[in-house]
């Protein structure tokens, strides 16, 4: 089974390549690390008690009302004021650098937990391939899981800052330039990926409109499957110990790519 990594930043269209990945002719499940996020940090849940501790006291509007809805488990807590969450994570500041880690800390492990557990469930369900939708996929370090990784990007910071905006209008310019720096440069990002190798690492560029997007998509999904053709899956499925094999090799792989592309970083800070 490929596991393809599909990654971007904020406002890139990367939520807009996953319903189309989903959708035929290619119909592939999706893990969204965004929903597990969600679902991890529910009322009642140990990320919902663990965020309280942490940022309620520095935090007034952590909270929102109860909603006004009988079937609602009051036991369990009021919902996140996610919008207030964000405001108190995202930045540059030391503080916020330092709030974001903690949050990361509660968040991140849980939701890897939930992905295995999706991830072993498509296995068995002999899947050609599954999406592994996540924001910071290189920052988390599962891009070293992922046969092919796919990267959503634009060529200009300013058309993600417009997109977002539109998209949220509550937002003020600050509160998007704040998001979009968040998430590192999506072009750095794009030649990340290209590292990987024809077929390994395909990047999406989003500058347009839908059907654009679409064209780009199809060409792409037609190259990563030339690398990983279905009958490689149904093998891989057959024979347990030849996909341990794969997973092995694939990961090794990975972490050799990842450690030259973090030693080339390093000689340019170097020249600087």
């Amino acid at each position: 089974m490929l596991l393809l990594g599909l990654t971007g930043s904020i406002a890139t269209g990367k939520s807009t390549v996953s319903s189309i990945l989903s959708s035929p002719p290619y119909s592939l499940p999706i893990i969204d690390a965004d929903i597990l996020a969600r679902k991890v940090v529910e009322p009642g849940t140990p990320g919902y008690k663990a965020i309280l501790s942490h940022f309620q006291s520095t935090t007034p509007d952590l909270l929102l009302p109860f909603p006004d809805d009988p079937s609602y488990d009051r036991s369990k807590g009021a919902p996140l004021n996610r919008p207030a969450l964000g405001r108190r994570v995202f930045g540059d500041s030391e503080e916020r650098k330092k709030d974001r880690g903690v949050l990361n800390g509660i968040v991140h492990p849980a939701v890897r937990r939930e992905m295995y557990k999706a991830l072993l469930g498509a296995y068995l369900r002999g899947c050609w391939a599954v999406v592994l939708d996540v924001p910071l996929l290189f920052e988390s370090g599962l891009d070293t899981l992922c046969g092919t990784v796919m990267v959503v990007a634009v060529s200009d910071p300013a058309i993600q800052m417009k997109r977002l905006r539109e998209r949220d209008p509550h937002l003020s310019a600050e509160d998007a330039e704040n998001r979009v720096k968040s998430q590192g440069d999506v072009r750095e990002k794009a030649m990340r990926c290209e590292e990987r190798g024809k077929g390994k690492g395909v990047v999406v560029w989003n500058n347009g409109d839908k059907a654009a997007l679409k064209a780009e998509l199809e060409r792409l999904m037609r190259e990563v499957s030339r690398s990983s053709p279905r009958w490689w899956a149904w093998l891989l499925l057959l024979c347990p110990p030849l996909a341990g094999l794969a997973g092995i090799w694939n990961y090794w792989r990975n972490w050799v790519i990842n450690r030259r592309w973090r030693e080339g970083e390093l000689k340019a800070k170097a020249k600087l």
